[in-house]
């Protein structure tokens, strides 16, 4: 068995909008509602979804970048979703972040090597006269020359940016790194580079990633798990073969029909699943399943009441009224995506 390094359970992060006249209700954006998961030692653990899904938020509050109204973040004996002031900041030294945006979350002020060796500054790591040297060390690692950490990040390409927003992030030593979309911003060749320098990485120093995207070509290339949220919750999860070989939530199986493929044979023989309607509104959610006024084969239970997200013999997590416990789902008798 593999050992858990983080456990979230029932994380629920909302956000309160103004309220609309003097005695009106306070509106709650749910951005993330009741998220439960696992992310094992070692291994990549990726969160799909469409956009305002919660996909993001849930990785800013494991980060503690975002305010958590509820719900457990362990990492350990930890307890994450709690910690406040010291004990927090020394704490994050075990957890690190990869940005979406390989410019905007690097400082244009500030040389490449002092970028790298800014956490361990701040979090006191190791001795101060070996920090540059340990800088040299990880511009190695991520590809980057040693005369490189004297340039400014305008002076790098957008995928050497990347390298030095990943030297950052391992250079306080994490067990575990949260990746936002980090090769969204880069071109198709930068980004089959970058993706292969996380997985050397990550064989290299043990690392742990919790990966978020809404490519689920690159969620296929990287991830060992994955977990496909809607509106503020997992719908389903399993391991990769599994979730692109047989999808059991409508709604992933209409994700997955709408990756492109470079196959003539499967363009021309794929059938696109077109999701008719808007997603409910965050702030006044449904009474039953969330994806019931989209779902093709939704019944008059999936409006009534709120589907619980079990998991079958196999492991398969899912949250749908229609697939039983054998893992039979209704659009299985459907032409192949």
């Amino acid at each position: 068995m593999a050992e858990t390094l983080v456990s979230v359970r029932d994380l629920k992060v909302h956000f309160p909008l103004k309220r609309k006249g003097m005695f009106g209700e306070r509106p709650i954006v749910h951005a993330v509602d009741g998220v439960d998961f696992d992310l094992e030692r070692g291994r990549t653990f990726g969160l799909v979804g469409e956009s305002g899904s919660g996909k993001t938020t849930t990785a800013l509050a494991v980060m503690r970048l975002v305010k958590v109204t509820a719900g457990s973040i362990r990492m350990g004996d930890d307890e994450l979703a709690t910690m406040q002031g010291e004990e927090l900041r020394k704490a994050r030294s075990r957890f690190q972040m990869i940005f979406q945006d390989p410019y905007s979350s690097l400082n244009p002020r500030m040389r490449a090597g002092a970028i790298v060796r800014e956490p361990m500054d701040l979090m006191g790591i190791g001795e101060a006269d070996t920090r540059d040297r340990r800088v040299e060390e990880l511009f190695a690692s991520v590809g980057l020359r040693p005369e490189q950490t004297a340039l400014f990040p305008h002076q790098f390409s957008g995928g050497q940016r990347q390298r030095i927003g990943v030297a950052r992030a391992l250079a306080s030593r994490p067990d575990l790194i949260v990746c936002d979309e980090p090769v969204s911003a880069l071109d198709v060749a930068i980004q089959a580079q970058t993706l292969n320098l996380l997985q050397r990485l990550q064989n290299e120093f043990g690392l742990t990633y919790l990966f978020i995207s809404h490519d689920l070509g690159v969620v296929q290339h990287i991830c060992d798990e994955i977990a496909v949220m809607y509106l503020g919750q997992i719908v389903e999860q399993t391991d990769r073969v599994t979730l692109f070989k047989r999808p059991l939530h409508p709604y992933t199986w209409a994700l997955l029909s709408a990756v492109p493929s470079a196959d003539p044979a499967i363009r021309e023989t794929a059938q696109r699943i077109r999701l008719t309607g808007d997603p409910p509104s965050p702030i006044d959610l449904p009474t039953g399943c969330r994806f019931a006024g989209r779902c093709p084969f939704a019944k008059e239970i999936c409006s009534d009441k709120v589907p619980p997200l079990r998991a079958l013999a196999d492991g398969h997590r899912i949250s749908c009224h229609l697939v039983d416990d054998q893992g039979n789902a209704p659009h299985h008798n459907q032409p192949a995506a």
